[in-house]
């Protein structure tokens, strides 16, 4: 059997096995799991936007359609975004995908291929370090300082890591875990290192509603950047409108490139269903009271978690900026992953492991609180039961 394993892509047979998976594993099931392992929240998806995605099946719009998305989906997206940014918007500029774990591999395959470097500030979202691994490239981890006052970006550590073979710089703001937050001039100070080294820019926004800042919104590049510089944006339908399981996402990037993403687009699903796209069509137009819902429910988890782990004096953690997740550690825990196995199956409590999250993020664990506030209070209740026994 392990000649067949052999035979695998490099690639493939060093795909990284989910530290966040492992946990899943061990604790699904479970009668009295309280699930905050995982990157969702726990409502389904609202009625207005499943009843839009039946009334296109009705219609019978089950056939192949458009590679870059329907043309009603990408205007809606063009409108949401001038509404958000309070700039005009091209429906050229957007690409509607399969989720928006395919478009960071999409982004990726357009901008980085086999031997190429990609710079990710960590702790960091996995699946962003296999997506470019996966593909060939090599991703070059970044460790962010981290402090009393929260993380940072450390731009000096970035520029001293670029490369004759470095093709782009990843960038997740809010960050998924630690909800560290880009500021403005953060993020022009990054724009301005790329377009010196001549470097691509793969943004990652998708939390940028999620923000417990000043304003309706996180910092963007769009705040910064002109409409020809080299970036492209990932986004995702999943968080802001309860869609995880609908598997839906979009890219933003200069029309120049409108060729190529429909054809990396055709080459790896050939397009996302019509009536998915419906469905985000009514998200994108009607889903203001929803997402409003959405960012007070995220407030008071934030609130509810902060409080309950901070009465406990073994806990050391920063109120995030953004996102839905807080990043904590808990002293006398040295082992996070097998802390997190065993407080899963000793208590129903899912938290995913901070050495799931790259350089700097070993001692921490990640818990998402994009959930009810009585769900919430019990995981801490157990939580603080559990912590004496170990």
């Amino acid at each position: 059997m392990s000649r067949l394993f052999d035979s695998l892509s490099r690639e493939a047979r060093n795909a990284p096995e989910s530290g966040i998976v492992e946990v899943f594993n061990a604790g699904w099931g479970r009668d009295d799991l309280i699930p905050l392992w995982a990157g969702e929240g726990d409502l389904p998806t609202p009625d207005f936007i499943c009843e839009a995605a039946k009334q296109s099946l009705d219609r019978g719009e089950t056939f192949y359609t458009y590679q870059r998305g329907i043309p009603q989906l990408r205007e809606a997206l063009a409108s949401y975004h001038q509404d958000l940014y309070q700039k005009p918007f091209s429906s050229d500029r957007f690409f509607v995908t399969g989720s928006g774990m395919q478009s960071i591999q999409l982004a990726v395959q357009a901008v980085a291929g086999s031997g190429s470097e990609v710079i990710v500030p960590t702790p960091a979202w996995p699946n962003i370090t296999a997506a470019v691994n996966i593909n060939g490239a090599h991703a070059v981890c970044v460790p962010m300082p981290a402090s009393d006052q929260g993380w940072d970006l450390d731009l000096a550590a970035i520029e001293g890591a670029i490369t004759p073979s470095t093709t782009a710089l990843f960038l997740n703001s809010p960050c998924n875990p630690t909800g560290w937050t880009a500021t403005r001039d953060q993020l022009a100070a990054v724009l301005d290192l790329t377009r010196k080294h001549g470097l691509w820019i793969i943004a990652d926004e998708i939390y940028a509603l999620f923000y417990y800042g000043d304003g309706a919104r996180a910092p963007s590049f769009y705040d910064v950047a002109d409409d020809d510089d080299r970036i492209i944006y990932v986004n995702s339908m999943s968080k802001n409108w309860a869609m995880t399981g609908w598997r839906l996402g979009w890219i933003s990037a200069p029309p120049v490139l409108g060729q190529v993403i429909e054809s990396l687009i055709q080459y790896s699903t050939s397009g996302v269903p019509s009536f998915s796209q419906w469905g985000a069509i009514a998200a994108l137009k009607d889903g203001s009271e929803f997402l409003a819902s959405q960012m007070e429910r995220a407030r008071t988890g934030r609130e509810t978690v902060v409080r309950g782990l901070q009465e406990l004096n073994r806990v050391r953690l920063v109120p995030p900026e953004g996102a839905f997740y807080l990043f904590f550690e808990i002293d006398g825990v040295t082992d996070t992953r097998q802390f997190a196995l065993d407080l899963v199956r000793q208590t129903g409590v899912g938290l995913a492991p901070g050495t799931a999250f790259g350089a700097g993020g070993e001692p921490y664990l990640r818990l998402c609180y994009a959930r009810r506030k009585d769900h919430l209070e019990e995981a801490v209740h157990r939580i603080s039961g559990w912590l004496p026994e170990i």
